[in-house]
């Protein structure tokens, strides 16, 4: 293993020497070695070859003892000290009772070279300067949340441990009509589409200006951070933070948001705005309100809030306002890169990311409910997402002085793992906020 050039890279040699000795020496602790370490964690060369060795004859079954692993090393005997070196580490004052501590040691000095390795990365690629900063930064993040990720990977639960989590889920799936596998959206016919928001999904809610489709997603954000205590990332990159909030407090204290903006508020309202900040203020949902954001970016900044607040959905406004990482005059190779990006996130965070989209004028102008090819510069973005949702609201067509339906279809017309269909809700403008028919009020 190479290391940084001036950097001595920090090993524990007795520590290395210990667990080998442990494997060869105990059967018992041949198995936890194996499960715990891999040939990475040795930073001897000599004790890389010593574990591939016992790890050849462990997987296949045969015996491993002093002869075995000299007999699998071979050639390599003499490359390490023959076998007067394997001696000297059988011969070494350990003793098995100690193997977790030798094991957490060695990790211990693994975590250090990775750290060492990934910061030695980072200096070759901000000093080679060929990238621009950000997509640096996003890439030196990267390499120290796959450490971290790495580091928190677990073996085997007891089946005790495991049945007392499953009954939980269970019980949760049962409030909840045992429907939802994935994160609630708060709507009944949305949920029997899709099953919840589910993990590394990429979902597109598209609609044209002023159907409501900011509205739907905080609704659902509600919902799910709110009720379902899932913490929730908002990147706004059309509103401001305060009109985003302005927006959750309408429509959880049902308080019309033309009130809440000129603050003309009476008592009674001023009780349910009261109830409703109780929830609100405690809610775990973070907002971002940078304008012009770079996929790059929100990415760093969600592994982050994972790492320190846990992340359960994601919510991007809108796709259009974003930037990628080149900017060479094709909006359309731009926006395929952006789509990809946004996906490749998902997977990577194991969330579902919500990306709200622009429809072209074809349906309005046509009078028609939209299809996915009406998404602007749509063929990246079919392709990457995972669900399309499309809102409809059906009297805009019916021509100008007709009255306005409080009735939206929102069109699954896009469904990885489930079926397609049309799901109509409730719309109250004046709260912002969206319901299931057949509970509207």
């Amino acid at each position: 293993m190479d290391s940084p050039i001036g950097v001595n890279m920090p090993y524990n040699l007795e520590a290395e020497q210990a667990v080998l000795a442990s494997a060869i020496l105990s059967e018992d602790a041949l198995s936890t070695v194996m499960e715990a370490l891999n040939e990475d964690d040795f930073y001897i060369s000599a004790h890389r070859a010593v574990f591939n060795a016992v790890n050849s004859l462990f997987s296949t079954g045969r015996p491993v003892d002093l002869v075995t692993v000299s007999g699998e090393l071979g050639e390599k005997l003499d490359s390490i000290g023959g076998i007067s070196y394997l001696t000297k580490i059988m011969q070494g004052i350990y003793t098995t009772e100690n193997l977790r501590h030798y094991i957490d040691i060695v990790r211990s000095k693994t975590l250090l070279r990775r750290l060492i390795e990934a910061g030695s990365t980072v200096v070759d690629m901000a000093s080679k300067d060929e990238d621009e900063a950000e997509i640096i930064l996003d890439r030196s993040e990267q390499l120290i949340f796959e450490i971290s990720e790495k580091r928190g990977a677990k073996g085997f639960f007891h089946i005790g441990e495991v049945v007392k989590s499953a009954m939980a889920i269970l019980e949760e799936l049962k409030r909840r009509s045992g429907k939802i596998t994935g994160i609630a959206t708060g709507f009944s016919g949305l949920d029997n589409y899709t099953a919840g928001l589910q993990n590394s999904d990429l979902i597109i809610m598209a609609a044209r200006p002023g159907v409501g489709k900011t509205s739907l997603a905080l609704n659902i954000i509600e919902n799910a951070a709110i009720r379902g205590k899932s913490t929730a990332a908002i990147f706004s990159l059309e509103m401001s933070k305060e009109q985003l909030v302005n927006r959750v407090l309408s429509s959880e204290a049902l308080v019309e948001l033309a009130k809440l903006r000129v603050g003309d508020i009476g008592p009674e309202e001023m009780t349910r705005l009261a109830h409703a900040l109780k929830d609100v203020v405690t809610a775990p949902i973070y907002i971002d309100d940078t304008p012009d954001i770079t996929v790059s970016e929100i990415r760093a900044k969600c592994r982050r809030l994972k790492m320190e607040k846990g992340l359960g959905v994601v919510v991007i406004d809108y796709l259009q306002l974003m930037q990628g990482g080149r900017r060479d005059g094709n909006r359309a190779t731009e926006v395929a890169e952006i789509s990809r990006s946004l996906k490749i996130m998902a997977k990577e965070l194991n969330v579902p990311v919500i990306t709200l989209s622009q429809l072209n004028r074809a349906a309005e102008s046509e009078k028609r409910r939209p299809k996915i090819s009406d998404l602007r510069e749509s063929g990246a973005i079919e392709q990457d997402a995972d669900i399309v949702l499309l809102l409809y609201n059906p009297s805009a067509d019916d021509g100008e002085g007709a009255e306005p339906s409080n009735i939206i279809e929102c069109i699954v017309a896009k469904n990885r793992s489930g079926s397609t269909g049309t799901v109509k809700l409730a719309w109250r403008g004046e709260y912002t906020k969206f319901m299931d028919v057949d509970v509207r009020q």
